[in-house]
């Protein structure tokens, strides 16, 4: 009788973890090819179906659902983006000066987000980034145009930014591009060529970001962890992504401006959704 449990139980677990594995290469398959469309690295897709996943069959305890799947979807982005930044590196589409001016604060910022995420309150911050979303998927649905005249600024307000974008992308578990790519529009950076600069600066943010997740805490369940990363999870979602995201990049060139900015706009929509429903 005991044999028989065991067998059970055996199975079930495999059934289980081979159900988890396939979720997740689904996963990468659609937030590699939104990475490559958008530039947003897939943390939109893969932070709240992560979430979801991890609440619906308790995989994680309520308290650590969030941030585990923070913490996983940026170690993840750091190769779904990588795939698509090659390409648009690739393709001399990335704006070289803005890079240089954000970068070096934008990875000061992000691995700071792995020691403040366990210590702040989750549904303040919630609300700040699902109205924050809001208004820019606003300006960016409506075809906003940025005064002709304005540019990229200076060394100490590129500071500011970088800094900021890598700290509140890293906390959110994206790559930045729902950040930066709206701040370049407002610089006059044509949308392809913003799309394509947030994905080479995504690689370094959620690089940072997800090193600081992995060491900032030892692993909360017995589960294959680094720190707040769930390694199961982690692998079959880039295996899928890295295929499908340049494929995005491709298809992103065929769409006219207006059309991607749209879709961007819808995506932040999806997003902010996310972070005022799960309150």
């Amino acid at each position: 009788m005991l044999y028989v449990v065991r067998e059970l139980t055996e199975k079930t677990v495999s059934l289980e973890t081979i159900f988890f594995i396939v979720f997740c290469l689904g996963l990468g398959i659609s937030s590699g090819f939104l990475a490559g469309l958008l530039g947003i690295g897939g943390g939109i897709v893969i932070v709240p179906a992560l979430a979801i996943y991890f609440s619906e069959f308790n995989r994680h305890s309520p308290e650590h659902t969030l941030i585990v799947a923070v913490a996983t979807s940026l170690a993840c982005i750091v190769f779904t983006t990588m795939s698509a930044a090659i390409t648009q590196i690739r393709a001399g589409r990335v704006d070289i000066v803005a890079v240089r001016r954000l970068l070096p604060t934008l990875i000061i910022g992000s691995p700071i987000a792995g020691y403040l995420a366990p210590m702040l309150p989750i549904p303040l911050l919630k609300i700040f980034f699902g109205i924050f979303f809001l208004m820019v998927a606003a300006v960016m649905f409506w075809q906003w145009r940025p005064a002709p005249n304005r540019q990229l600024p200076g060394a100490g307000l590129s500071a500011i930014i970088g800094a900021v974008a890598g700290c509140v992308s890293a906390l959110v578990g994206i790559a930045g591009g729902n950040i930066l790519v709206p701040t370049l529009t407002y610089f006059n950076v044509p949308p392809h060529r913003a799309t394509a600069t947030a994905s080479a600066l995504g690689v370094p943010l959620a690089l940072f970001g997800a090193f600081s997740y992995a060491i900032s805490s030892e692993s909360p369940t017995d589960l294959a962890m680094l720190g707040w990363i769930d390694v199961q999870a982690l692998l079959p979602i880039i295996g899928g992504a890295v295929i499908t995201a340049p494929f995005g990049v491709r298809y992103a060139q065929s769409v006219p401006a207006d059309k991607l900015k749209r879709l961007f706009a819808v995506m932040l929509l999806l997003a902010a959704a996310r972070m005022l429903s799960s309150l």
